[in-house]
């Protein structure tokens, strides 16, 4: 998992107020992460909706269509951790943001 961006965390005053915005931090970018991820999950589903391999050697039969989900699940999760779409850092920046105007 990638860490979470040095140049978008907040300047902190008190230890204990380090580990619990850390932790807040941890979380906000884990849900950036997660977000793109499952992003990525439905733009690559329609590839594999459109492939038919029925008269194909290569079918998996029911074995394989009731794996793909999770198959494509592991594919956007590992495309987002080499770098994704881009959209986390910003995510990321925006739930902080959103959280300092509470």
């Amino acid at each position: 998992m990638k860490a979470a961006p040095a140049n978008v965390l907040p300047a902190l005053s008190s230890p204990l107020q380090t580990d619990r915005t850390q932790a807040r931090d941890a979380k906000a970018w884990k849900a950036a992460t997660d977000f793109e991820a499952m992003t990525i999950d439905q733009m690559i589903q329609p590839m594999f909706d459109t492939i038919d391999h029925t008269d194909s050697d290569f079918d998996g039969g029911v074995g394989e269509q009731s794996f793909r989900p999770m198959l494509i699940d592991e594919m956007a999760k590992e495309m987002e951790r080499a770098g994704g779409l881009g959209m986390a850092d910003t995510l990321y920046r925006q739930m902080l943001a959103m959280q300092e105007k509470k």
